[in-house]
């Protein structure tokens, strides 16, 4: 038994986006936003099919991971596997553009209700916050909270270091699905007791995808080792570049200091401040400026 790779789009967007995915979705926002009863979400309404394009080849599943539960509140859950530029601005560029398209023109602002955009990254985003789970309100210099009606959640899979025997918790158990699951041959006994996985783990179960699906996970995963590849790349060769430009510069530092060492040594035998200057390359200010420092 072979499973999707939970960390690529097309697999996230199955498992957790699908009009399968209630129960899914259910347990993985209560777990990850830490709600306990009886505070939590009980309820939720996948975004209309019909305002959000499809995903080629997966019937009933949505481009945008959105939901909204009893109280109103939308969110947004999203998978990134690229550091892409610009990422964090598009994050927040979603979470307002969510916000604000909850009324129409002439709409009383008090219908606007809370909108908690929520990445999983595959990568780390912030190394000077150890936590996984890291929320964000805007808020002023001292502290104080302006509002809590935008709310932006990242969880940083490469910082999920548990092995399975050190599972404790709901979010343990989600985080170690989404960063192995598509390593896996079988469902880990550990995370039988999770319905809620357990389904993400049959809906994931590459044999019940048709050819066309398979082929659209396998192109997306070669995607994305060649955008990884050329992220390398690219980091390397600027790496390279700057290491050049660090040699040229410290080479024309030796030529310089060379100069200046043989005009230092011509003002003691001329005082043709022109001569010094044509045979050592240096400005005749700058010859002038050696013999008044003398």
């Amino acid at each position: 038994m072979r499973f999707l790779n939970p960390k690529t789009d097309f697999a996230f967007k199955r498992i957790f986006g699908s009009e399968r995915s209630h129960e899914i979705l259910l347990s993985f926002l209560n777990a990850i936003l830490g709600l306990q009863s009886p505070y939590r979400i009980v309820d939720l309404t996948l975004l209309d099919p019909y305002l959000a394009p499809k995903i080629r080849g997966i019937k009933d599943t949505y481009l945008d991971v959105r939901a909204r539960d009893e109280q109103g509140q939308w969110y947004i859950i999203e998978m990134q596997v690229l550091n892409v530029a610009a990422f964090e601005k598009r994050v927040l560029y979603n979470a307002c553009k969510a916000y604000s398209g909850q009324i129409q023109r002439g709409e009383d602002y008090h219908l606007l209700t809370d909108v908690i955009a929520i990445t999983i990254t595959d990568f780390v985003m912030f190394e000077d916050l150890p936590a996984i789970v890291n929320k964000f309100h805007l808020r002023a210099e001292t502290g104080r909270l302006y509002s809590d009606d935008l709310e932006l959640v990242f969880a940083e899979l490469p910082k999920f270091t548990k092995t399975e025997q050190e599972l404790e918790t709901v979010l343990d158990r989600w985080f170690f699905f989404l960063k192995y699951a598509g390593d896996l041959e079988s469902a880990p006994a550990s995370l039988q007791g999770e319905p809620a996985i357990v389904q993400a783990f049959e809906i994931a179960n590459k044999a019940g995808l048709t050819p066309e699906e398979l082929e659209d996970q396998e192109r997306r995963e070669i995607f994305i080792q060649d955008q990884r590849g050329a992220i390398t790349l690219a980091e390397q060769r600027g790496m390279e570049k700057g290491m050049e430009k660090g040699m040229e510069k410290g080479m024309e530092k030796g030529r310089q200091e060379e100069r200046l060492r043989i005009a230092q040594a011509l003002l003691d035998m001329t005082d043709d401040d022109a001569l010094i200057a044509a045979k050592t390359g240096l400005p005749i200010d700058g010859v002038r400026r050696l013999r008044d420092a003398i």
